[in-house]
C-alpha cells in the first residue's frame, strides 16, 4: 500500500490511531467539498463514467437482443431493445424521456446529478462497529427483499452523503476491483418504457476512493494523467450509479413469491454476466489489504448495503446524532474534540436496546453474549386504533446486546454427547 493510501486512512483517526467521530466528520466534510470542487468542468470524470455508461448500456443491449424481447416488438427490434436497456438504466435513476443514445450525453447528465446531490446532502459518517452491522444484515438479504423498501418510511434523511470508516473492496462481474468508500442519494421519479410508468425511488451514486486500497497500474497513470491536465480526479471518485424502487412494491408478496422473483432476478443477472463475458480480466492482488472483498456477482451489494443501512436506521438499531454529543477521550496531544462542527454532520452509532421492564419474581432472564443479524421476515402486527392484525415486514435488524462482539459467517450445529 502506498504513501498515499496510508494516508488517506489517518484522515478520519485521531492522534491514538482509533476512529473518532470528530475525525470522521471533518474528513467527510473535506471529502464533499473537494470531491465537488473537482467536479466541475473535469473531462476525465465525464469521460471514465461515459465508459462505465457504454459498457453497462452495451451488455444489456447483447442480452436482450436474445430475449424474448424481440419477438414481442412491434417494429424495429432495434429500437425496442435500445428503449429497454436505457430504461433499464437511465429511466431508473431518473432519467425523463426522451433518452439521449449518446453515453457521452448520459455522462453529463449524471455529473449533474452528483453535483446537485452533493451540493444538498446531508453527510453522514458511520462507525466501524455500525458499519460491520450493515455489511452483516446486508448479507442475509436476498435481491427481491430490497424492492420492499418504502423511501417514505425507511429513509430518514431524503438526500445524503454516507462515507464509511474504510473502503470495501468489491469484485465486480467482470473481474475487476472497486474499493467503495461512500454512497449518496437523493429521491428521484423513475421512469420506464411507457410513459405512464412512473414510481417513486431513490438515485444511489457509489463513489471509490481515489487514494484508496485498489491502485491497478491502468489506475494510477489516468490519476497521474488527470492532474498532468489541470484536472485532477476528486477524492471521491463517482463510480457508478443505480437506481432503486422506493414504493415497496414488493411488499406484500408472499414469502414464496419474493423467493421466486429473487431466482429470477439472479438468472437475469447470469445472462448479463454470459453478456459480459469478454471484458471479463483476473481479479487482481490488492496489494496490502486485510479487509476482505465483497463478490458482487449480480451486482446487487449497493442496493442491499443500502437497504441495511436505512432500515437499520429507521427501526432504531443505530443512533443518530450531532457528532459532538458523542464525548470523546483527550488525545495524547490535546485535543478534546470540542472544534466546532457542522451541524449538519450526523453520526450513525449502534443504538443500545430499549430497556425493558424488570422480570418477574422467580423467572428466569436469557442472557446473550454476542450479536447476531436476523433476517427479513413477516409478523402479525396488532394495531389497536384498527383493531385488527397486518402483516408488515422486520428486519434486517442486529439483535443481541449493544456492546458484545457481532457474530458473522455460516452457522453450524454441533452434535456431542
Amino acid at each position: 500500500m502506498g504513501k498515499a493510501s496510508r494516508a488517506k486512512r489517518e484522515r478520519s483517526r485521531d492522534k491514538a490511531g482509533q476512529w473518532t467521530p470528530v475525525g470522521a466528520a471533518r474528513a467527510a466534510l473535506r471529502l464533499r467539498e473537494r470531491t465537488h470542487l473537482s467536479l466541475v468542468s473535469n473531462p476525465w470524470v465525464q469521460m471514465m463514467l461515459a465508459d462505465n455508461v457504454s459498457n453497462v448500456l452495451g451488455d444489456l443491449r447483447r442480452m436482450l437482443f436474445h430475449s424474448d424481447l424481440t419477438d414481442m416488438a412491434a417494429g424495429r427490434p432495434e429500437d425496442a431493445v435500445w428503449d429497454a436497456a436505457l430504461s433499464m438504466t437511465l429511466g431508473k435513476q431518473g432519467y425523463r424521456p426522451p433518452w439521449p443514445r449518446k453515453p457521452a450525453e448520459a455522462a453529463a447528465w449524471e455529473v449533474r446529478q452528483i453535483k446537485k446531490m452533493l451540493q444538498q446532502a446531508e453527510v453522514l459518517v458511520i462507525s466501524p462497529a455500525a458499519h460491520a452491522a450493515v455489511m452483516a444484515a446486508a448479507a442475509t438479504l436476498e435481491p427481491a427483499d430490497v424492492s420492499t423498501l418504502d423511501r417514505d418510511q425507511d429513509i430518514l434523511v431524503p438526500t445524503g452523503l454516507l462515507v464509511l470508516p474504510e473502503p470495501v473492496v468489491v469484485v465486480n462481474r467482470t473481474g475487476t476491483l472497486s474499493d467503495t468508500r461512500a454512497f449518496g442519494w437523493q429521491f428521484v421519479i423513475q421512469h420506464q418504457v411507457f410513459p405512464t410508468a412512473q414510481y417513486p425511488g431513490v438515485q444511489v451514486t457509489t463513489f471509490m476512493d481515489r487514494d484508496g486500497p485498489v491502485q491497478p497500474t491502468g489506475w494510477r497513470q489516468a490519476v497521474a494523467r488527470a492532474r498532468a491536465a489541470g484536472s485532477p480526479l476528486p477524492p471521491l471518485m463517482p463510480d457508478g450509479m443505480y437506481g432503486m424502487r422506493g414504493d415497496a412494491c414488493l411488499a406484500d408478496e408472499s414469502t414464496e413469491m419474493l423467493a421466486d422473483l429473487s431466482q429470477r432476478f439472479r438468472q437475469f443477472q447470469e445472462a448479463i454476466n454470459q453478456a459480459s463475458e469478454w471484458r471479463a480480466e483476473p481479479v487482481p492482488e490488492t496489494g496490502e489489504w486485510g479487509g476482505g472483498q465483497v463478490e458482487d456477482l449480480y451486482d446487487d451489494f449497493v442496493g442491499r448495503y443500502m437497504f441495511a443501512f436505512w432500515r437499520l436506521n429507521a427501526q432504531g438499531v443505530t443512533a443518530v446524532g450531532s457528532s459532538g454529543a458523542v464525548s470523546q477521550p483527550r488525545t495524547a496531544g490535546g485535543d478534546d474534540g470540542s472544534a466546532p462542527l457542522d451541524p449538519d454532520v450526523r453520526v450513525i452509532r449502534l443504538a443500545a436496546p430499549s430497556p425493558r421492564p424488570s422480570d418477574a419474581a422467580g423467572d428466569t432472564k436469557r442472557v446473550y453474549h454476542h450479536r447476531w443479524p436476523v433476517r427479513m421476515h413477516k409478523v402479525r402486527q396488532w394495531y389497536p386504533s384498527r383493531q385488527e392484525h397486518r402483516v408488515i415486514w422486520r428486519g434486517p435488524y442486529i439483535k443481541g446486546p449493544a456492546d458484545a462482539p457481532l457474530m458473522m459467517g455460516e452457522k453450524a450445529y454441533l452434535v456431542d454427547s
